[in-house]
């Protein structure tokens, strides 16, 4: 069994995340994994660098996910984000901004 596992372990990993993020429930209101994200300094900085088209687009997603929230309702099944379709468009972002404040902190250490 445990060779199995060993073989099968990225498609096991895939599996079991794709069930953990179908059970999110998030993706039945078209949202993607970064329109969710906690907004400290950080993100907020992060989603300000993002090009117009992402910035218009994820304004579009979070303004209809909290409408289809109010109403008590989901998108069609066809409409929810697919796992395989999920990006991280806002990651490459965060990271930059990260690295630029952990650079200035240590900079500020030595001087």
């Amino acid at each position: 069994m445990s060779a199995y596992v060993a073989r099968k372990g990225p498609a096991v990993f895939s599996a079991l995340g794709k069930w953990a993020y179908n059970l999110s429930g998030f993706n039945q209101y078209g949202l993607h994994r970064d329109d969710c994200l906690y907004e400290d300094e950080d993100v907020k900085k992060a989603i300000s660098r993002l090009p117009k088209h992402l910035y218009d687009e994820r304004n579009y997603r979070i303004t209809r996910a909290l409408h289809l929230s109010m109403t008590k309702t989901i998108l069609p099944k066809e409409q929810w984000t697919k796992y395989e379709e999920d990006t991280k468009y806002l990651e490459p972002y965060l990271k930059e901004v990260i690295r630029e404040r952990e650079e200035r902190e240590e900079w500020e250490k030595d001087h």
